[in-house]
């Protein structure tokens, strides 16, 4: 799915392929197939940008980011930005820009400072693991709290507001290249059920973050009742693939996918947040263990208060 050199340039001795039909045409040239009855991508382009220094607290991060596509866009003219395109940009230097680098000696104390709830700890040989729910509603290892790639003795927090950093980048690339673009704004979590992890969009401004195709048909024509696609989460773990964890390219660029983006800022990423009566898995197993077991000893007939019994 990456943007990769072409090596047309080492076969100027062979002949030229025969040129292929048309796709829109039948195999006969007969008419062609009607388009497909449900709009969507069938082809995406993302690459990511080399270029942007080392973020400070206090920069202008908008600047920083208009120049980097301005010389990508120089170099490779098919990079140009243009109406539909898609910046994926990773939260940690949005975080630094915005000065959410903190002093810790280690990031524990961060991590309780940002935590709103604790759904799970579990200790293991290399320390524990919290994972809670931070203040911006999302259920996350560590509160998103990062102790990677930023100087020792400090850790970098979440931005304040994901969703409205996407919306100053997209108004500040509005304004310097005249185009209308969506912005998302990611970071790295696990997920119940998976090994690994991936990325998430935290933020987003000027694309629809979810596609909610309830009310219509699968290819069968049975009623599809239930199916939301995370479409900004998807695209985020795709970012991911051309940014990299190491790569020093924070910022990818997504084109195919022009019918997600929006005229006005949206809802932002926040629409992806699941909580309250909605969250099926509000603790860890053990935690919902505990606590089912305490609930039934408070709840013990109080002619027998000795009973150690919950039933």
């Amino acid at each position: 799915m990456s943007d990769r050199s072409s090596t047309s340039d080492r076969r100027g001795d062979l002949p030229a392929a025969p040129e292929a039909p048309d796709a829109r045409d039948g195999a006969d040239g007969a008419a062609p197939s009607p388009e497909p009855a449900v709009p969507g991508a069938d082809e995406l382009r993302i690459w990511a940008p080399r270029g942007l220094p080392e973020v400070q607290p206090g920069d202008d991060l908008v600047a920083l980011l208009v120049a980097i596509l301005d010389d990508d866009g120089r170099a490779r003219p098919d990079r140009v930005l243009r109406d539909g395109d898609v910046l994926v940009l990773t939260s940690k230097v949005v975080s630094k820009a915005e000065g959410r680098v903190v002093a810790a000696e280690d990031r524990e104390q961060a991590i309780t400072d940002e935590t709103v709830r604790v759904v799970a700890t579990r200790e293991h040989v290399g320390g524990v693991t919290r994972i809670v729910e931070n203040r911006l509603g999302l259920v996350m290892a560590a509160a998103g709290v990062d102790a990677s790639n930023t100087p020792q003795g400090t850790v970098l927090l979440l931005p304040t507001d994901p969703d409205a950093s996407a919306r100053a980048v997209r108004a500040g690339i509005a304004a310097a290249f005249g185009v209308r673009v969506g912005v998302l704004v990611t970071d790295t979590a696990g997920r119940p059920w998976r090994d690994g992890v991936t990325d998430i969009t935290i933020g987003a401004a000027g694309f629809a973050v979810l596609d909610d195709l309830r009310g219509g048909s699968d290819s069968f024509g049975r009623p599809l009742t239930m199916t939301v696609t995370a479409v900004a989460d998807e695209v985020a773990a795709a970012a991911e693939l051309v940014k990299g964890k190491v790569g020093g390219r924070p910022l990818a660029v997504v084109r195919g996918l022009e019918a997600q983006v929006t005229d006005d800022d949206g809802p932002g990423a926040r629409a992806l947040v699941r909580l309250g009566e909605q969250d099926m898995f509000r603790q860890g197993s053990a935690e919902a263990y505990a606590q089912g077991w305490k609930d039934a000893l408070d709840s013990r007939p109080p002619s027998d208060p000795e009973s150690t019994d919950p039933a």
